[in-house]
C-alpha cells in the first residue's frame, strides 16, 4: 500500500509540501480577495495549468509516451466524469517529454471536489498501476480577465 501511495505521489508530481498546500485562489471575482479580484470576471471559471515532465522509460516504466496513452485511455475521461471540462492537452515541442494540459473547474471548491474525486477513483487507481510514470509536475490555477473572451 506504501508504495502505491508513493507511486500516485511521484505520478501526480507531488512532493509533501504540494501536498500539504493550499491551491491558490481562482474563479469568480467575487470568489477573490481585492488584492486578486480587480481584473477577473464575475462569471470566471478556475483555470488550471499543469505541466507533467516524464521520466524516461526504464523498464517498461515511464515515458512520455505512456504518459500520452494513460490520458488517451482514461485519464481525461475520469476527470469529465467527476465534473472538470478539459480545455486542451499539448505536447510541448521545445522538451518533448512534457505533456501540458489545461482544466476548467466551476470554482476553486469544485477544483478541490474534483482532485478528492480523482484520487480515491478505482479506474484512476487501476490506470496508474497500468501505466506508471514518474513525472516532475508545475501547476498554477488562474482566473479569467474581466475582458477574456474565455471564462
Amino acid at each position: 500500500m506504501t508504495r502505491l501511495l508513493i507511486a500516485l505521489i511521484c505520478a501526480l508530481g507531488f512532493t509533501p509540501n504540494l501536498l500539504a498546500q493550499e491551491p491558490l485562489p481562482c474563479g469568480p471575482a467575487a470568489d477573490l480577495s481585492a488584492e486578486y479580484s480587480a481584473n477577473v470576471a464575475a462569471d470566471s471559471r478556475c483555470f488550471e495549468m499543469r505541466m507533467y515532465t516524464a521520466e524516461p522509460m526504464k523498464d517498461g516504466v515511464g515515458g512520455i509516451n505512456n504518459l500520452h496513452q494513460r490520458f488517451r485511455e482514461k485519464e481525461i475521461e475520469i476527470f469529465e466524469r467527476l465534473g472538470a471540462e478539459i480545455i486542451a492537452v499539448w505536447q510541448r515541442l521545445d522538451d518533448p517529454n512534457t505533456l501540458v494540459w489545461m482544466l476548467a473547474y466551476e470554482n476553486r471548491a469544485h477544483r478541490q471536489e474534483v482532485w478528492d474525486a480523482f484520487l480515491k477513483d478505482d479506474e484512476w487507481v487501476a490506470l496508474l498501476a497500468k501505466y506508471p510514470v514518474p513525472i516532475s509536475a508545475e501547476a498554477f490555477t488562474m482566473s479569467a480577465t474581466n475582458y477574456s473572451k474565455l471564462k
